[in-house]
């Protein structure tokens, strides 16, 4: 009998990779990564201001590359045996299309037009938009807010749209529908030729989007318009249905086949959230919550509706139906920054190298690029290698973890960062230190909120390349938490995830669960807490809490 293959395409925020997976054992066979081009040149980039945004044609460009790439390493028959493809992207991370379903960026007036682009996840130019979502939804008669935690962010999709219609007179003119790029993707493999034909995805709208089967979908018509009459008609030209993405949104087109070493026959699966599929890889059970950790963090958990019942948890980013395994309630909270958090540490570091050393007349051009490219790589190796060395107990530097503000629990993205406990002997170890403490008590954070709503935790997964690659962070993280934390054998658990999905859209299994017990990856290593630490680490995290509610009360007006 001949196998069968899939592929998964993981879309993150700097680059994308390709998985080619064994539908039946879950063995990967090749992996292709490749960053998106423009984005990595800073291009339609202004952090002074929050924005950050993606041209689809980087999204078109690495598709190619990954996915041809990985058949390369293959023997010849494996692409032959291709029988299903899946995408997961970040979230929110929309753009408005013209009625065929095109981003606007893909249309020539518009190409080097920013507000015409995807708005990347942590674009946080809506502040102002997300606020005025907040205020409206509790004076409205429907809260469209309430299964999105009760608090709409800045990073979501109405925030998003409404900021840029209000900013870009040439961009009201033409948009005639949004998409999200996990549901662009599977529409674009597929040939859909207008609008209406892109399939939409349950766990992106139902998460970002207030769509919820209880008001018929999207917010209503009248809201959208009191909010602002630019959105007025956007409704009954996007949806009023969402798909869970284990369906099949259709074929390659011979297009694409061609274009990807791919036969027709190839099925592809609906689109979703990276960190929903990661959970997903990961072998996600009732009970646990599974943490994709990376440059932010995102936190997912599936509970029975009977569990769930009626029960509105606060401040997370929202409970979907489907969203993560279908028939099941999807949870999802998140940090805003993590492993970001670790790389601003060391480019204030990286300073004197990048701007003395750099411009040394003691050494050749040649010498210096190699000094500075050795002296930046192993920075945080020896910050880690020192922080471990410092007791708890002498852990005296605080930071809160809101660099990038706070997603759960209570979305604010005005929040900043802060440190304090510095003295004049204080090292950068300390700091550093501190920096990973603070990404652990955010942690806690978002455990305590679930717990305190109802929704039980009894172990951690952890997947990503810090899960895989820090032990300091993630026994910080354990004693913090003081739960056992399971790390997975792949770094390429959101891949895999979109393989499974794939492999279920194909009919190689009749549910994701199948697909889960048959390829998912085992783990590769199991954190246990330290109980010491973690009574000393509890004062601490008392410590965090009242610095985070006085520079949240007192300096942010929150």
């Amino acid at each position: 009998m001949e196998q069968k293959y899939v592929i998964g395409l993981d879309y993150g925020s700097d680059s994308a990779r390709a998985l080619v997976v064994n539908a039946t054992t879950g063995e990967t066979l090749a992996t292709s990564v490749k960053g998106y081009p423009r984005w990595s040149e800073g291009k339609y980039c202004n952090p002074s201001k929050n924005q950050y945004r993606q041209h689809p044609q980087d999204y078109i460009d690495v598709l190619i590359a990954t996915v041809k790439g990985a058949l390369a390493q293959c023997s010849a028959d494996v692409a032959k045996n291709v029988v299903g493809i899946a995408f997961d992207t970040t979230g929110s991370t929309p753009a408005f299309t013209d009625a065929n379903g095109t981003p606007l960026a893909l249309l020539p007036e518009f190409e080097q037009n920013p507000n015409a682009m995807f708005v990347l996840w942590k674009d946080h130019t809506a502040i102002k938009e997300a606020a005025e979502i907040n205020k409206l939804s509790k004076e409205w008669e429907t809260d469209y807010t309430a299964y999105e935690g009760g608090i709409y962010s800045s990073e979501w999709f109405w925030a998003k749209a409404l900021h840029v219609l209000r900013e870009d007179e040439k961009i009201r003119e033409k948009a005639y529908s949004i998409v999200e790029y996990c549901e662009w993707l599977p529409a674009l493999l597929t040939g859909a030729s207008s609008s209406k034909d892109v399939v939409r995805s349950r766990c992106a709208n139902g998460h970002k989007a207030m769509w919820h089967p209880k008001w018929g979908g999207l917010p209503s018509e009248e809201f959208l318009v009191a909010l602002d009459p630019l959105l007025g008609g956007f409704r009954e030209r996007l949806f009023c249905e969402t798909e869970t993405a284990e369906k099949s949104v259709g074929k390659l087109t011979k297009e694409w086949a061609d274009k990807l070493g791919l036969s027709t026959d190839v099925v592809v699966a609906g689109g979703a959230y990276d960190c929903h599929m990661g959970a997903v890889g990961a072998g996600v059970t009732p009970n646990t919550l599974v943490r994709v950790i990376g440059t932010s963090t995102c936190d997912v958990m599936v509970a029975s509706h009977e569990e769930i019942g009626d029960n509105l948890i606060k401040g997370i980013c929202g409970q979907v139906d489907g969203s993560v395994i279908p028939g099941m309630i999807g949870l999802e909270a998140g940090q805003s920054a993590f492993g970001d958090i670790y790389a601003w540490f060391k480019r204030v570091l990286d300073f004197p190298l990048k701007h003395i050393v750099a411009e040394s007349t003691l050494i050749s051009d040649d010498i210096k690029a190699k000094l500075i490219e050795e002296a930046s790589e192993r920075i945080l190796i020896e910050l880690t290698k020192e922080a471990e060395k410092i007791p708890v107990s002498e852990s005296t530097v605080i930071a809160t973890d809101w660099m990038n503000g706070r997603r759960t629990p209570d979305a604010n993205q005005l929040l900043k960062g802060t440190i304090t406990g510095l003295t004049l002997g204080t090292t950068a170890p300390q700091i550093f230190r501190a920096l990973v403490e603070a990404t652990a008590f955010g942690t806690k954070a978002i455990v305590d909120r679930f717990v305190s709503e109802g929704v039980k935790i009894d172990n951690v997964i952890g997947i990503g390349g810090i899960a895989l690659k820090s032990p300091f962070v993630m026994q910080t993280m354990s004693d913090v938490l003081n739960m056992p934390i399971k790390v997975c054998n792949t770094d390429q658990a959101c891949a895999l995830g979109a393989a499974m999905f794939a492999a279920t859209a194909a009919g190689v299994y009749p549910k994701v669960e199948d697909a889960i017990a048959a390829m998912n990856s085992g783990f590769a290593k199991e954190y246990h807490p330290n109980a010491d630490n973690h009574k000393l680490y509890q004062a601490i995290y008392a410590k965090y809490k009242a610095i985070g509610e006085f520079t949240e009360r007192e300096l942010f007006h929150a």
